[in-house]
């Protein structure tokens, strides 16, 4: 589960706020109130016990890019001695206190779970992590054999004496620092030394069947290093072996209105990635006190950023035990995908967009149609012309294998290549090679603004009135992106349409991207960073409006994070007018609800479930219209005013009451996933009656699955 980390960078555009500092929540610590409901999903027994492993795992997961980012911005902070105030009113040192001691909280919590309650659990099941202590004769043998073929051909242990300075340590490795006792082959006795665990190794292995009184029966790379570590310092007394990690400022820093080339800068920069400065170092609970002071000075850290953990410094390791274990008992039920009828009847995917507009629901519906209709567009000999953006779409994509075999079959094929999504650069910057070389024109958007938006367009030359031709625009607009693994997790919409005006305001846009020019008026979609913001603080203040004047008004937004300090007043606002207003926020939350006098109009609440809530869909009663947006962005001052954004009506009747239904009603009837936010801040979970407990994501795959 990503969490999709908010930028450090401080944004161009700040909007005045009419309230005080306390009618706003503090942004790092909202993000860590999403992580603590992630983390009951790990605690509640309800879950199956393998994806309360996942769960647990994805936290860390979740922590880890909190502090290769946000926790890093903050240091940034400190160490330039800023004086900048949040929009909560707390300074970095502030900040930087309250994000240590709930981070320390969470980590501690996590340990506890797993060692008390979710491996105890899986050994039940015949699951088991056998410690060193447990090895019997057979699998300490077969261990054996495993150190000597499989791990000490590829370890360097490095002695740390004035010819061996302290190694480099790449963000996240695994690593060991061992304490010795002695004089080796040419009398040296520094007394300590490290040993850096290899990425090609495995973290967890399995044991063969044969030798496991249980059917799966696991083994942590750690404790073989631990057990085995004296055979790397012969004729030495090993003291002590300790396992640590220690994670790095990951934000790349490019100034783009400096760089000549984008692409060979990023390409320059990514390596140094591994190396930033260091923000937290995890330690074995069991490393003395001299090794834990030796290890913060050589990173430049303080107790503050220390985490001492009960079991493997990186958990998210665990991630991948869930897919080794067969259990299906253990696991979420299965769900094939559905396809929606349309769909079904026509073998060719542009017939059946010319028949009626299309709406795609994933992972409940199926993405296969978005690969389909690239793939024949790659090949049909009518279509002339494919525009496309990429934000993130993996390294082995289908989608860009059919871009590839557009371009080398002749068609225009142009590619909007965002280098800077976070942690996705070097994929990208792959992609965009391979179609240049066949071919392909490829771009990086507009210099200081990330291409976020999901476009998709085909150009296809179809059969016209009375034998003549015409060229038509086949559009696919989404919330998610271009990324088939994503979507059989993400939940996320997704419009396959012909419209005329929506192919020409999605042609417009590609041409802002790719070109020069004024940006021009659209006639349905809304774009950041020029109409977005404005157009939905204008529909918020125009529900406020109809409520003032006796009216009725209502406002739904499911959206993943909302901090822009303009948005928040008018909800506030409208909800002083009388508008009822529902919010379903994933993560990040700067808005207060239910504040008497200020927002006891506004309810939040937070869906977390087996599925990961991503898209993005906006509701405003407007007078009966009902106007229903779907969008690539958040309401954040990065998404508003640092991106290039769209939010798309959906037009046709239908489909606008299917999104109302799927995206925005099922969720405020949800009484087992969903978490609402109260007036203090802080979280409470809806609780369901036996009678009549409701699923969002249950009811949603019930209903769409094939």
């Amino acid at each position: 589960m990503t969490t999709d980390a908010p930028s450090t960078d401080t944004a161009p555009h700040q909007s005045p706020t009419a309230y005080p500092p306390e009618y706003f929540q503090n942004r790092e610590m909202s993000l860590l109130a999403f992580n603590r409901r992630v983390l009951w999903q790990a605690k509640n027994p309800r879950t199956p016990l393998l994806e309360r492993l996942r769960f647990l795992c994805i936290v860390s997961s979740n922590l880890d890019e909190f502090f290769e980012i946000r926790e890093a911005g903050i240091k940034e902070q400190l160490k330039l001695g800023s004086v900048a105030i949040t929009t909560d009113g707390k300074t970095a040192r502030e900040v930087y206190r309250l994000v240590s001691d709930e981070t320390h909280a969470i980590v501690k919590e996590q340990y506890a779970l797993l060692n008390d309650e979710i491996l105890p659990l899986l050994a039940a099941e015949g699951i088991r992590f056998v410690k060193r202590s447990e090895w019997n004769t057979a699998q300490r043998e077969w261990i054996s054999g495993f150190f000597f073929r499989e791990v000490m051909p590829v370890i360097t242990p490095i002695g740390l004496d004035p010819s061996h300075p302290f190694p480099r340590v790449l963000n996240k490795s695994l690593n060991f620092a061992v304490e010795l006792e002695g004089r080796d082959a040419f009398g040296r006795s520094s007394g300590a030394a490290i040993v850096q665990a290899p990425r090609v190794l495995p973290r967890v292995i399995r044991l063969p069947r044969e030798l496991g009184e249980s059917e799966y029966t696991f083994v942590f790379l750690s404790s073989i290093l631990h057990e085995f570590v004296h055979e790397l310092f012969a004729g030495m007394k090993v003291l002590g072996c300790y396992q640590f990690r220690v994670t790095r400022n990951s934000d790349l820093f490019v100034d783009e209105e400096e760089v000549k080339n984008l692409r060979a800068k990023i390409q320059g920069e990514l390596p140094q990635r591994h190396f930033g400065d260091a923000v937290r170092l995890e330690v074995a609970n069991s490393c003395s006190e001299a090794m834990t002071q030796f290890l913060l000075g050589q990173f430049n850290l303080t107790e503050s950023d220390l985490f001492r953990v009960a079991g493997p410094v990186n958990l998210v390791r665990l991630m991948q035990v869930p897919d080794w274990v067969v259990r299906n008992d253990l696991k979420f039920p299965p769900f094939t995908p559905g396809t929606p009828k349309a769909l079904q009847k026509c073998h060719s995917v542009f017939d059946s967009i010319r028949g009626a507009d299309i709406l795609l629901h994933h992972p409940y519906q199926s993405f296969n149609p978005v690969i389909e209709l690239l793939e024949q567009a790659a090949v049909d000999p009518q279509v002339v012309a494919i525009k496309m953006t990429v934000y993130r779409t993996g390294t082995d994509s289908v989608l860009m294998q059919s871009l590839l075999r557009a371009a080398q079959n002749g068609k225009e094929v142009t590619v909007v290549v965002e280098l800077m999504a976070r942690f996705d650069e070097e994929a990208n910057i792959g992609w965009a090679t391979k179609l240049e070389e066949v071919g392909a024109h490829v771009v990086y958007g507009v210099v200081g603004y990330k291409t976020h938006a999901k476009m998709l367009m085909i150009v296809r030359r179809e059969e016209g009135k009375a034998g003549s031709s015409l060229l038509r625009r086949y559009v696919h607009l989404g919330t998610g992106n271009y990324h088939p693994k994503t979507a059989r997790l993400y939940s996320d919409f997704g419009l396959l349409t012909c419209n005329e005006e929506i192919g020409a305001d999605t042609n417009e846009v590609f041409k802002q991207l790719t070109g020069l020019g004024r940006a021009q008026t659209l006639t349905h979609l809304w774009q950041a960073p020029f109409t977005l913001q404005p157009n939905v603080v204008a529909g918020i203040r125009a529900e406020a409006d109809a409520a003032r004047a006796g009216k009725r008004a209502r406002i739904i937004a499911k959206m993943n994070s909302l901090l822009e300090p303009e948005t928040i007043c008018a909800l506030y606002e409208a909800s002083q007018a009388g508008v009822k207003i529902d919010l379903i926020v994933r993560g990040v939350c700067g808005l207060r609800a239910g504040v008497k006098g200020l927002s006891e109009n506004i309810s939040v609440r937070s869906i977390i479930g087996r599925q990961l809530e991503h898209h993005r869909v906006f509701y405003f009663y407007a007078g009966g219209e009902e106007k229903v947006y779907l969008s690539s962005a958040d309401w954040m001052e990065r998404n508003f005013f640092r991106r290039i954004e769209l939010a798309f009506p959906v037009l046709d009747r239908k489909l606008k009451r299917r999104v109302m239904t799927e995206g925005l009603q099922i969720y405020l009837t949800d009484n087992m996933l969903a978490w609402e936010l109260n007036a203090d801040g802080s979280y409470h979970q809806r609780r369901g009656s036996r009678s009549s407990p409701r699923s969002s994501q249950a009811e949603l795959i019930e209903l769409l699955q094939a």
